[in-house]
């Protein structure tokens, strides 16, 4: 007998920690620090989004198996921000056997939404969730902080990243890998390497795989104006030839992916490349949508009206 059941796997309810209070960019605090988050509107710091992303592998490793891990990929788009004490959890979507792809997503423990996302197995992917936000975006309006960034435009230079357990990630991430496997909603032997790991050696989590993909990003030095504050809004993050390892050196190369505008920002989204040392094979990617808040730069109204 067969049911056509809709079945979902369902994670426990975690508490996520805030790492961020003290980020720095630009020169100023972000808004993961209560004081700025008050001053934009926010009742406090939220927790970084990709840290929900912690939530997703117990329940892909019981779906996809290893293979999610070498070459998987979640496409969140970011709902409602979480605060230090609120409850999480994950939920997907059981496919089909030999499926390729399914629907994810978090949410808090009284329901309200966190994240919504698609999860895939390549190397076909499919449309991704956000590859379909990207292709139904309408045209942004006129830009201010991004009026010098076009679609194409590439990083400075090309950026050498690692990541060891202890080393201290700097001031977008001012925390270590080890200090982030002390509060990691969902811990693994595969963090710490050794026998435990399939491939030999210490993998990097999937929320540091955001950390390390944007630890050096300010060599690329794309012509953003400020100060202003922005947030994390869409993120994909795509194994290719994973898992990432943990003292791994990697080669980074960054391009504008897509410009887009809403009421309260202003978006670019960075495709951010990452390889071997070598720079000759493409191990994994990130997209990225840096949402900047419009009223956080002081001359925004003053420069818009200028354009007029």
């Amino acid at each position: 007998m067969t049911f056509d059941t809709h079945l979902v796997l369902t994670g426990p309810l975690r508490k996520p920690h805030q790492m961020l209070a003290d980020q720095e960019y630009g020169g100023h605090t972000s808004i993961h620090d209560d004081a700025m988050a008050e001053k934009l509107g926010f009742r406090a710091g939220p927790i970084e989004g990709p840290t929900h992303f912690s939530l997703y592998p117990p329940l892909l490793h019981q779906i996809f198996g290893e293979k999610w891990f070498e070459r998987g990929c979640i496409s969140a788009h970011y709902q409602n921000m979480t605060v230090e004490g609120e409850e999480t959890r994950a939920f997907a979507d059981v496919p089909a056997p030999g499926a390729t792809s399914t629907r994810v997503w978090v949410e808090k423990g009284d329901g309200t939404p966190v994240q919504e996302a698609s999860a895939t197995i390549g190397p076909d992917h499919g449309e991704t969730l956000l590859e379909k936000r990207l292709r139904e975006m309408r045209p942004h309006g006129k830009l201010v902080i991004l009026s010098d960034l076009k679609v194409g435009m590439t990083g400075a230079e090309d950026e050498l990243v690692r990541m060891d357990f202890d080393q201290n990630m700097g001031a977008l991430y001012p925390f270590s890998l080890t200090q982030k496997l002390k509060v990691i909603t969902e811990t693994s032997s595969w963090y710490y390497g050794g026998e435990g790991s399939p491939w030999g050696r210490a993998i990097i989590p999937l929320e540091m795989v955001s950390v390390l993909a944007e630890y050096s990003s300010a060599k690329a030095r794309f012509p953003v104006k400020g100060p202003a504050v922005g947030l994390f809004a869409d993120q994909e993050i795509r194994m290719i030839d994973g898992p990432l390892f943990v003292g791994e050196d990697y080669l980074i190369r960054r391009e504008i992916a897509a410009l887009s505008e809403s009421k309260r920002t202003e978006s670019y989204w960075v495709r951010t490349r990452i390889f071997d040392k070598t720079g000759k094979t493409q191990k994994a990617e990130m997209l990225l949508n840096h949402a900047t808040l419009k009223h956080s730069y002081a001359n925004y109204q003053a420069e818009l009206s200028e354009q007029a």
